[in-house]
């Protein structure tokens, strides 16, 4: 009797990135800093300091790009996050940078 194989998972290319980031909670103004690990067009891993409190749903600013990302978290594990991408806003007023 063959094996039985696991469903194959559909995951997109996720290229490698070095990127400092701002995770933007508009609710409390307020801010955490983060690395975007690697990305894709729907998603990215991003590296948080392990005691950070991050939101469900927030907006992902990364200034390299100048692109505030709408994004819902997928995961968390120890120190990292994966979010999807649910599309993007012009960077905030009240952010400085």
């Amino acid at each position: 009797m063959p094996a039985l194989q696991e469903p194959e998972r559909k995951r997109e290319h996720r290229q490698r990135v070095l990127k400092g980031a701002s995770i933007l909670n508009g609710v409390s103004n307020s801010e955490v800093r983060c690395v975007l690990r690697n990305m894709h067009a729907n998603g990215a891993e991003l590296k948080i300091d392990i005691d950070a409190r991050v939101p469900n749903e927030f907006l992902l600013y990364v200034p390299v790009d100048g692109i505030a990302y709408k994004a819902v978290v997928r995961w968390r594990r120890e120190g990292r996050i994966g979010v999807m991408f649910t599309g993007t806003e012009p960077k905030p007023a009240w952010h400085y940078g």
